[in-house]
């Protein structure tokens, strides 16, 4: 009797919410939950890194929190800060008491404001942490980062030191914008994020949009494939190939040999700058769809 591996069943698992993972990435995700270690998945824009964790969060039944990165992110934006506003308020409602009671008072947790990571810790049911885009925030952040993602705890100098109810699944994206450094890398796992291949990108639009024809979506993710081999400033990405596989449903195009006109017209779902534009000509547009089955 075959034995199913635990990949093989995180993958069913994410292709019950619609996300098609090659085994690759399946291993990945699997030896992350095994081992309680962070997931750093690498890649260009647009190829289905944050997709993972939502796929992932839906699949086990759980609440994705978002943390997304930027230039000048600080660890009071991305962990805790003081509700000021209200704070103020009781000040002046309480004018004249002890101040040490006061101060103990405003600085409780009915005052406390959680921001994605404590609140990623805070959670009765083990969530999915996304920290996304961390190459856009600075190398101090990813300092601060590997000091949370080591001990799951944080201190607060009024409250003390907060340690996980739950440990939550974290998955860090990055889209090779900077290097990150040597310490974060040791700290995950890692796996590369690829554009799918045609047969895995035709999979994803039949799970993503059931009433289409099996043939016309493996026509479509050849030409997408196709058009990702251009010179292209941007290579379209799956949520454009899910647009553009949509809209083609949508005018009720059965072969995309059949209707070139419509074919071109409708490429504006993948080609998202000026100069990519120009570039996809119809005459471009009728050299690769003569490559489509």
């Amino acid at each position: 009797m075959a034995v199913t591996l635990p990949q093989e069943e995180i993958a069913a698992q994410m292709a019950s919410v619609g996300y098609i993972p090659d085994r690759d990435l399946a291993t990945a995700l699997w030896l992350m939950g095994s081992l309680s270690r962070p997931l750093l998945l690498e890649g260009q824009a647009g190829v289905g890194k944050t997709e993972v964790a939502r796929a992932l969060a839906l699949a086990n039944d759980t609440r994705l929190i978002r943390l997304q990165c930027y230039e000048g992110l600080d660890q009071s934006s991305a962990l805790y800060e003081w509700n000021y506003q209200r704070q103020l308020l009781a000040i002046k409602a309480r004018e004249g008491a002890d101040a040490d009671e006061v101060e103990a008072q405003i600085f409780s947790e009915r005052y406390l404001l959680e921001r994605p990571l404590l609140a990623a810790i805070r959670q009765t049911k083990a969530p999915v942490l996304l920290i996304d885009e961390v190459d856009r925030a600075d190398e101090e952040f990813e300092a601060f980062l590997l000091e949370l993602l080591s001990d799951f705890q944080v201190s607060i100098p009024e409250l003390g030191t907060i340690t996980a109810t739950t440990i939550p699944r974290v998955i860090l994206t990055s889209n090779g914008t900077r290097e990150l450094s040597d310490a974060l890398r040791r700290r995950c796992l890692y796996h590369y994020v690829d554009y799918p291949d045609v047969d895995r990108e035709a999979r994803i639009i039949l799970s993503r949009l059931p009433g289409i024809d099996a043939a016309l979506s493996l026509q479509i993710a050849t030409m997408v494939s196709l058009i990702r081999k251009e010179e292209l400033r941007k290579a379209p990405g799956v949520a454009e190939t899910l647009d553009w596989a949509a809209t083609l449903a949508g005018l009720d195009i059965r072969h995309l040999r059949d209707e070139p006109e419509a074919v071109h017209a409708t490429l504006m779902c993948l080609v998202k700058t000026a100069e990519d534009k120009a570039g996809m000509t119809r005459q471009v547009s009728d050299r690769l769809l003569g490559k489509v089955a």
